[in-house]
């Protein structure tokens, strides 16, 4: 046997662990067992000893224990989200995420976030917590455990909406935080879980003393289950061998028989009545299953999986090594089978049993016996035995070699070595034909030396003993030949077939690296699940709410309603679904995700025309390597497309640079020539004066379009020199407004600055560009409306705004305004270079102050204002 070796599943998880913040939950049966007091006390005690811990959201529900644990804590103030007029107040992700504690509290693991949170649920915000590293905190009841709530639901009559994913469970640490059922009782009547007139109606109905002893066994027995399971990763990632068997753990093995079903449920409930994982095995051996064995074992397989059992399918010489090898690396605990009667054979009672209890003397057998007349109506009494394959061929082997011996024997040899040659057809019907051919030639070609060589010749009578031991070691020698020569030839068969299936994937594998687009991609793939498994295909990429038809092999069949909903699921949730899953079964096709990098790219769906399951169980790995292949293969096409797309971009950016710098030098040196001598012409006459201030503004105008021009330039060239100094805003406002006088004209204009405000934290150069350009862009498309420069605080912070009074801007264009060369079309904004906003964001990203357009709230027009937080401000009183 090969030295164990480190599962490279577990390994990966147990990478992906080490890479992202750990999750602990304080689990509880009941609300009022004291989980968040137990979470706040644990964290004290980490605090105390040097650990960064912040409370994210701890609802203390007006106990005073509760409140008097948080005391010392940083607590991290509440995001406040209106909704319906409501303000609702929920955990601040942002807030957390900057802060990056290295834990974090999070109350109430299953809490549903007000509408317009960036998360539905409390718990998809923990999974950003930990994917950024930051430990985290939680609580949760039982009722709230996904697989559980409709168990809980069963006896408490109270179905909980909010619920959480095993997974999570899976991979936390669980703190079970008990309380008797007693015990609890005394602290709701005492008024320390709810209100006085909310306990008298609980302990009539959920907090009665059975659902608290169920509840509390439940959240027992789960605990034990994530335990159990994480030990269990943690030993095959360190090729720890034995069983662990510190709790049960079944398999069921499956045959390809009509009582295959019937062993799969007798372990489904011997699984729940031990509270136990349980997988479905079966094992392939080289024997090809007829059309009815394959649909008993595809039908089982099905059950198992409808169950909630893990289906598994092995390679493997015999069904006693396959079941020992996934005995071992399920680190099972208790082995069911099958035992079916009538028995024709008495050994046939135990026919895998012994030789298991050789192999894995740890493990427990359970026989199930399955009913006679179910036996007796599906024909499972043991057929008579058939003609076995090609014994003509041997016989006529055997023929052969009896006329080569007799010529030999002609001559006067020795009939001893005439015996051997009969080995040759018995090595020949075995390694061609199996077993059973090679033992019935073996016996043949015994009769036929013991008739025509072993005096007296004619007879099958043996004159002189020592010719008995002679043909009885013929026979010994044959058998074992027989046995040997069929064991080769099974493994022959296998090996071919593993071949067989590893180059179709190969040539699979080498055709996708020639892709170069998501439709051939999507026509191969179909092919090829179509040609290997014998099914229609039928490919759909994007995402669930948006899915389409890539490819097709059935194009004459559309997708009913029902299909595309199993599609749709399939993407959403990136598990299987349709006939053959546990989802959606009453589908017709069998939908199977493609996922690469994390993300769900589509889903691949199969179907038979004749209504069968899409796919066998052993024929389940051969469909996941392909969906995988194709995956990685779109997710590269995808990558070299976008990739294409980043150059193309790259090179517009650099030609547009280039353009750009270019322009603006060239054009700087005769303009600023032009307005100096516009500057020293002195009109004779009122039509030269008008003539010549017209020409001055637009000269001034084309000055300021060329400065934008280098402003561009210098954005995003990285290369703006800040010189912060305090400002104050109604100087910079004046200034901006003197130097735009000619632009203006008789536009009305507003100026609302109070000469209270703090100063603003800028670079005067850069912030008078910025209001050049924002009171320039009212003047232009605000209409002949009043523009309106207002200064409010916000808080700590302060908001310059203008204000026009034009059409104002279209919905969802608020951030796009501020683009390189955006023109919105339709809007109070079109028309122009699209570069004035730009400069004015670009130049506030270097301050580090915010640029923000919106539509007024009072009336038609656009509002731009310049964000100032706190640390941009200062008093003048304040020292520099």
């Amino acid at each position: 046997m090969s030295p164990a070796r480190p599962d490279p599943d577990a390994l990966l998880r147990a990478a992906a662990r080490a890479s992202t913040g750990r999750l602990k939950v304080f689990l509880g049966a009941a609300p009022g067992v004291g989980k968040t007091y137990e979470m706040l006390s644990d964290a004290a005690a980490r605090r105390a000893g040097g650990l960064d811990v912040v409370v994210g959201v701890v609802e203390t529900h007006g106990r005073s224990e509760t409140q008097a644990q948080l005391v010392g804590f940083e607590i991290m103030p509440r995001a406040r989200i209106a909704h319906r007029g409501q303000p609702l107040e929920e955990m601040d992700l942002d807030a957390i995420l900057a802060r990056h504690p290295a834990l974090v509290l999070v109350d109430e693991f299953a809490h549903t976030n007000a509408p317009g949170s960036r998360h539905d649920k409390r718990w998809q915000d923990v999974e950003e917590l930990l994917a950024a590293g930051i430990d985290v905190w939680t609580t949760l009841n039982i009722q709230h455990v996904e697989s559980l709530n409709d168990v809980v639901a069963s006896f408490t009559h109270v179905r909980v909406r909010e619920t959480v994913p095993d997974r999570l469970l899976d991979n936390a640490e669980i703190e079970v935080v008990d309380l008797p059922p007693d015990e609890l009782i005394t602290r709701l009547k005492a008024g320390k879980v709810y209100v006085p007139h909310e306990a008298a109606r609980a302990l009539d109905h959920f907090f009665s003393k059975s659902n608290l002893s169920a509840l509390r066994e439940l959240a027992l027995r789960r605990a034990a289950q994530a335990v159990d399971a994480q030990m269990l990763d943690d030993l095959r990632a360190s090729a720890t061998g034995g069983s662990w068997a510190v709790g049960e753990r079944l398999l069921v093995a499956v045959g390809a028989n009509p009582v295959a079903s019937e062993v799969v449920r007798a372990g489904k409930r011997l699984a729940d009545a031990l509270r136990a994982p349980w997988t479905a095995v079966h094992i392939e051996t080289t024997g090809e299953r007829s059309g009815p064995a394959a649909a008993h074992l595809a039908q089982a397989m099905q059950l198992a999986t409808q169950l909630g059992g893990q289906v598994l399918t092995l390679s493997g010489p015999s069904v006693v090594d396959g079941l020992a090898d996934a005995a071992a690396d399920t680190r099972a605990t208790l082995l069911v089978i099958g035992r079916p009667q009538p028995r024709r054979w008495p050994w046939q009672r135990r026919l895998h049993a012994r030789p298991l209890a050789r192999r894995l003397p740890g493990l427990s057998l359970h026989l199930v016996q399955t009913s006679h007349a179910e036996a007796a109506g599906h024909g499972l009494r043991p057929p008579m035995p058939g003609i076995p394959a090609g014994l003509v061929p041997s016989f006529l082997a055997t023929a052969l070699v009896t006329a080569l011996g007799q010529a030999i024997f002609a001559r006067g040899n020795n009939i001893t070595n005439v015996g051997l040659l009969y080995l040759l057809p018995v090595l020949f019907a075995a390694t061609r034909y199996g077993l059973a051919t090679g033992i019935l030639t073996g016996l043949v070609a015994s009769l036929a030396y013991n008739f025509c060589f072993i005096p007296p010749t004619g007879t099958f009578t043996i004159a002189d003993p020592q010719n008995i031991i002679t043909v009885g070691v013929l026979l010994l020698v044959a058998a074992v030949a027989s046995q040997l020569a069929a064991r080769l030839r099974a493994q022959a068969l296998l090996a071919a077939r593993s071949a067989r299936q590893s180059a179709a994937l190969a040539g699979f594998a080498r055709t996708l690296t020639g892709m170069a687009r998501p439709e051939a991609l999507g026509d191969v793939l179909c092919a090829e699940a179509a040609r290997l498994l014998d099914v229609r295909a039928v490919l759909l990429l994007g995402s669930a709410d948006d899915l389409s038809i890539l490819a097709t092999t059935a194009p004459e069949t559309p997708l009913a309603a029902l299909d595309l909903a199993a599609a749709r699921w399939s993407v959403d949730k990136g598990q299987p679904a349709g006939r053959g899953s546990s989802t959606l079964t009453a589908c017709e096709w069998l939908f199977t995700p493609l996922m690469a990098g994390g993300a769900t790219l589509g889903t691949l769906g199969v179907a038979r025309g004749d209504g069968a399951l899409p796919v066998r169980s052993d024929q389940l790995p051969l469909l996941g390597s392909l969906v995988d292949q194709a995956a990685l293969a779109l997710q590269r096409i995808r990558l070299e497309q976008e990739a294409a797309d980043v150059r193309t971009l790259e090179e517009r950016d650099r030609l547009r640079a280039a353009l750009l710098s270019s322009v603006s030098h060239d054009l700087r040196t005769p303009l600023t020539a032009v307005l100096g001598s516009l500057r020293t012409l002195e009109p004779r006459d009122d039509e030269q004066r008008e003539l010549l201030g017209v020409a001055r503004a637009e000269a001034d105008r084309l000055q300021r379009f060329v400065a934008n021009l280098l402003d561009m330039v210098r954005i995003e060239a990285g290369a703006i020199a800040l010189s912060i100094e305090p400002v104050d805003l109604a100087e910079a406002v004046a200034s901006a407004v003197h130097d735009l006088r000619r632009a203006l004209g008789t536009q009305p204009l507003r100026i609302d600055i109070a000469p209270d405000l703090p100063l603003a934290l800028v670079d005067p150069r850069l912030f008078h560009h910025c209001l050049i350009n924002l009171i320039e862009n009212a003047a232009r498309h605000g209409g002949e409306g009043p523009i309106a420069i207002v200064a409010a605080r916000r808080g700590d912070g302060l908001d310059l705004m203008v204000i026009d009074a034009g059409p104002g801007l279209p919905p969802g264009s608020e951030a796009r305004v501020f683009e390189t060369f955006t023109r919105l079309e339709g809007s109070d904004r079109k028309g122009g270079t699209g570069l004035g906003l730009a400069i004015v964001r670009g130049f506030c990203k270097a301050m580090q102050l915010d640029a923000i357009a919106a539509n007024r709230n009072d009336g038609p027009g656009a509002c731009f204002t310049i964000r100032f937080p706190p640390d941009r401000l200062r008093q003048p009183s304040e020292p520099e």
